[in-house]
């Protein structure tokens, strides 16, 4: 593990932080030692994110906001969750269903969303959350208490999906949490690339891959004689059980990511894998497991395919941006006295949410759905569905 000294520029964790930080490194450790030496780096992501009471995502450490690592678009303004409310809103009303949403991080966007349907007069009887973090769960009832606490009878969270749902599932920023597989392309053959340990440290080391799904997915794509880059297993197992469970309404996503065809493009050959520390975006996933948060961007064609595989409709994809505007956020911005100190905040984080060079263009929406026509509001125009 490099030392935070190393890196002078980024922000030294607390010392209760770096024993924290080393309690994650003896429990990968002692994983790789038990499964004899090698892991692949799904795993390793899975246990720096989500190893119970010591990944990052399960411990107590601020993530969200200007005191964590990163800023979600719910963060940065109440605007985003009230525009999603309109798309929402009209699922609500042609399924008389409820709300489910998938990994709530800080719970801004549900306390957003419920405040606006609240307004329009379209609150669900029930808005679930799933979430995997004890930690977040609890923020997230804080949170709800604090500055809406008449709204939160109607949240309920759950341990595992309900067996049958109606209404509208939300992923905002999952997909890019998952554990993903790193392989090499290299002269015609493919490799996995794991983590083992030298001299106490974590290093890269490459094994041949040999016949399973993951071969079978890797053969579909060869992109390049030297090149490196992940598959999302999860992911499409993840979108088939959501479907299982999906008896009518609408699955919505939000998330940074590519078609395949710019997935994997030649300029891409290293990946798209980043560490998120203290808003740094580094290389080395290495780097104080426990407190970086470990992302790779989205294929996805790949999660089309399995929504599709799991009798779901494409009902729309495009980027954040369009979808945004669609959906009224710029109406939304009238609601606002032009020149307050509110206003300007609203508009630079509209600006960011907006502009192709920030999170307009990087970051999708993609919507399936099942008994729901396809006019969902979000996606009138700017429609990308045949880019995947």
């Amino acid at each position: 593990m490099p030392s935070p000294t190393s890196t002078p520029q980024l922000p030294s964790p607390e010392p209760d932080a770096l024993i924290h930080c080393r309690r994650v490194r003896a429990h990968i450790q002692a994983d790789i030692a038990q499964a004899g030496g090698w892991i692949p780096f799904a795993r390793y992501m899975e246990l720096a994110l989500y190893a119970p009471g010591l990944g990052y995502y399960a411990g107590g450490a601020a993530k969200f906001g200007a005191a964590g690592d990163f800023v979600t678009a719910p963060e940065m303004t109440p605007l985003f969750g009230a525009t999603l409310a309109r798309a929402v809103e009209a699922v609500l009303r042609a399924t008389g269903g409820e709300i489910l949403e998938l990994g709530a991080g800080s719970g801004r966007l549900a306390l957003d969303l419920l405040r606006e349907l609240e307004i329009r007069q379209a609150l669900p009887a029930r808005y679930r959350i799933l979430e995997v973090s004890p930690d977040l769960r609890l923020r997230q009832r804080e949170l709800i208490a604090a500055e809406a606490p008449h709204l939160l009878p109607r949240v309920v969270w759950l341990d595992r999906l309900p067996e049958r749902f109606v209404g509208l599932m939300l992923a905002n920023e999952v997909l890019d949490a998952m554990p993903v597989h790193l392989l090499h392309w290299l002269d015609g053959e493919v490799f996995e690339r794991g983590v083992v340990v030298e001299r106490g440290e974590f290093a890269w080391r490459d094994l041949r891959l040999s016949e399973g799904p993951l071969w079978q997915a890797a053969k579909a794509i060869n992109p390049g004689p030297d090149y490196v880059s992940e598959i999302n297993l999860a992911a499409p197992a993840w979108i088939a059980s959501l479907a299982q469970c999906l008896e009518r309404g609408v699955m919505l996503c939000f998330d940074y990511g590519f078609p395949r065809g710019e997935y994997f493009h030649p300029q891409r050959y290293m990946g798209t894998l980043r560490v998120h520390y203290r808003h740094h975006s580094l290389d080395d996933p290495f780097y104080l497991p426990g407190l970086c948060d470990l992302t790779a961007h989205v294929d996805f064609s790949a999660v089309a395919d399995a929504a599709r595989a799991s009798g779901l409709d494409l009902l729309g994809y495009t980027s954040q941006a369009n979808f945004l505007l669609n959906a009224g956020l710029l109406e939304l911005m009238q609601r606002m006295t032009p020149g307050s100190i509110d206003y300007l905040r609203a508009a630079a984080a509209v600006q960011k949410l907006l502009q192709p060079s920030e999170m307009g263009e990087l970051f999708k929406a993609i919507a399936f759905g099942r008994g729901i026509d396809g006019n969902l509001p979000g996606f009138e125009r700017g429609d990308r569905r045949g880019a995947l």
